[in-house]
């Protein structure tokens, strides 16, 4: 680092700069984040699954629940999952949710 002047009035003038130049930087800093911000809210949001498995709670976490991907019943223990496997776990008589019934939706009611 360069050396600071040693008396008082060129010190001053060094601390005034420097002040100014930080409200600089504060404001461009606060212009990115604005800009990034909004960037971010244009952004849509990702579409949700087609089908979920939701899994219960403990050390097994075997699936309790299959839904349809918009379900507002799915909690966050759900998991994205193909047709293929959501046909498989119905088949294997894991209850399809009773609010977006996929079973329905796929057609395998009993």
């Amino acid at each position: 680092m360069s050396e600071l002047p040693p008396d008082l009035a060129r010190l001053r003038t060094v601390v005034t700069y420097l002040r100014g130049e930080l409200v600089r930087a504060e404001r461009a800093l606060s212009s990115a984040e604005e800009r990034e911000a909004l960037a971010a809210r244009r952004m849509p949001a990702p579409e949700p699954p087609a089908w979920l498995i939701e899994r219960g709670i403990g050390a097994g976490r075997l699936p309790v629940r299959v839904h349809a991907g918009g379900c507002w019943d799915a909690r966050k223990r759900c998991t994205a999952m193909s047709m293929e496997e959501v046909r498989r776990a119905l088949a294997e008589g894991v209850p399809a949710c009773p609010h977006c019934r996929p079973d329905a939706v796929l057609g395998m009611l009993e």
